[in-house]
């Protein structure tokens, strides 16, 4: 690591980050089991939305991170953002198996079936598919620079769709529900403040997990460049 990685208001900015994302975790459950009232159509499954929606965001987040390091890294070859892009399509996915998760839960309560062809889980299940292309390129296929090149493209192609995934409701008026608005419905207060706290508690677990990847992926980006280092060592000292 380098000396800014390691230092002590590095660490304790990470520690500070961590404590505040067990704290928020925390009241998000508080809030939203115990504080907020039960929906009256749905009943209790409804307090799925205080963890879907905000992992919704949070999988915006992580992807959206991945697609700037990717743009980064295609215009200056910067080995550090190029760490930033893994990082969040990495914890872009878990997000997004979040959603995957409790998204067909509160479907079956709503629709009837845990699945439809709904536009905007099409959309998010196609951004997830190409996030899932980019790791295994970037982690499992060869590391040379035309991979690197292509698993950026790949970053930045689900970033330029997540507008898409967004608006898909408004655009071809698929089943998902308007909740927030009120469109929709609107959110007595108490769900309110449960959602704008989970929401702020994915946030904070999204920019940790980031963070902590992002110096793992910067350690084994380290230990390749002296492996290949010392191969080419090794190699010239034969030919000597």
């Amino acid at each position: 690591m380098t000396q800014a990685e390691t230092s002590p208001k590095s660490q304790v900015g990470f520690a500070l980050l961590a404590a505040l994302t067990a704290l928020l975790l925390a009241l998000t459950l508080y809030w939203g089991f115990i504080v907020a009232p039960v929906e009256l159509q749905m009943g209790i499954v409804y307090k799925i939305f205080f963890f879907h929606a905000p992992s919704a965001y949070a999988m915006y987040l992580g992807f959206g991170l991945c697609a700037i390091g990717s743009a980064v890294y295609l215009s200056k070859q910067n080995d550090t953002w190029e760490a930033i892009a893994v990082a969040g399509a990495e914890v872009g996915l878990i997000f997004w198996m979040i959603v995957m998760i409790t998204g067909p839960l509160w479907g079956r309560k709503a629709w009837g079936t845990y699945w439809t062809w709904d536009p905007r889980l099409t959309t998010n299940l196609l951004i997830g598919m190409i996030y899932i292309a980019y790791l295994l390129l970037r982690n499992l296929g060869a590391t040379g620079e035309a991979e690197r090149r292509f698993a950026s493209g790949l970053g930045l192609l689900g970033g330029a769709l997540m507008p898409i995934i967004h608006y898909s409701v408004q655009l071809w008026r698929g089943q998902h529900p308007t909740v927030i608005t009120k469109k929709g419905g609107g959110l007595h207060p108490d769900m309110l403040m449960a959602l704008l706290l989970g929401c702020a508690a994915m946030t904070a677990l999204c920019v940790l997990l980031v963070w902590a990847r992002t110096r793992l992926e910067r350690d084994r980006q380290r230990v390749l460049t002296l492996e290949l280092d010392a191969a080419e060592l090794g190699l010239l000292e034969e030919q000597a």
